[in-house]
């Protein structure tokens, strides 16, 4: 299923990680675990960087990392489609955890399915590993705020 037609980046992958880093600073601490690393029409591809800190025993990264990237790639696609508003927020995410993964580049390929006035819903496919295969899917809602007047991020 394609992403939704007719969508245009309001931001590319450079100005949306030095957003994430200004409105978001405790998402990576002095690290650069999660980012965008590429933003197209209709979606954007995500990463995280895993290394031991995520990791639950057996060697397996967790549950809780491989959501906060599945979260990363709903708010990435918002901002840089919906406009750079800080405040939206997740109304709802279900992800599947389908294999595990371990430590290593994993990444987050999420496309928009609806952008309305003042719901986005989108999916990822979390993929991982050399052959780049299925550890989760996810879909989700981001709530958009009403624009302002003056609308910037502070």
């Amino acid at each position: 299923m394609p992403a939704q037609a007719g969508l245009t980046p309001l931001m590319n992958t450079s100005e949306v990680n030095q957003l994430l880093k200004k409105v978001y600073p405790q998402l990576n601490d002095q690290f650069d675990f999660y980012h965008a690393v590429d933003v197209f029409a209709g979606g954007c591809t995500v990463r995280l960087n895993a290394d031991e800190r995520h990791l639950r025993p057996g060697g397996t990264v967790s549950g809780p990392s491989l959501f906060t990237l599945a979260d990363i790639g709903g708010y990435v696609c918002v901002l840089t489609h919906a406009g750079p508003d800080a405040l939206s927020v997740t109304t709802n995410l279900n992800i599947n955890f389908v294999r595990k993964a371990e430590a290593g580049p994993i990444d987050g390929h999420c496309r928009i399915l609806k952008l309305g006035k003042s719901l986005m819903v989108f999916d990822i496919d979390i993929v991982a590993g050399p052959d780049g295969q299925t550890v989760a899917h996810a879909t989700g809602t981001y709530s958009i705020p009403p624009k302002r007047p003056i609308d910037t991020v502070k």
